[in-house]
């Protein structure tokens, strides 16, 4: 469910993007939180933003991804960066109800409460890809 999460993002495809979000889906960053789809599909039309992730991290409902973010920001005349950063999914019903970004791994992983016994292997997302819309298939 995160890993098609990410594609729908990185793809600007914000319809498909809210077929993986519940309709009241948390959005939190730097700058506050807020709830809901169309929150969202804003979010990711004006940031133009693009994760790949690097590193996940997950529990029962709780998913960490370590991203190298890169922003294209829909305004004119702004200057796209990067950086590395983590973001923490809690994902229900096949659903990510909350995402919320953090400065890094560290920080996103003690809000969790999860930690490196958590971590998942390139080998085991490589077979969960296939396994269905759990969280486990990232």
């Amino acid at each position: 469910m995160v890993a098609a999460w990410h594609e729908a993002l990185n793809a600007g495809d914000v319809d498909r993007l809210s077929d993986f979000s519940h309709p009241d889906v948390e959005v939190g960053g730097p700058h506050g939180s807020g709830r809901g789809a169309q929150l969202l599909r804003d979010w990711a039309l004006r940031s133009g933003i693009r994760l790949l992730p690097t590193r996940v991290f997950h529990d029962e409902v709780r998913v960490v991804v370590e991203q190298e973010a890169e922003w294209n920001p829909a305004e004119a005349g702004e200057a796209s960066s990067r950086q590395t950063l983590a973001s923490v999914f809690v994902v229900r019903d096949s659903l990510v109800t909350s995402v919320s970004r953090h400065p890094d791994l560290a920080e996103a992983l003690l809000v969790a409460d999860l930690g490196a016994q958590h971590e998942v292997t390139a080998d085991h997302r490589a077979g969960a890809r296939g396994s269905g819309g759990e969280v486990g298939s990232l």
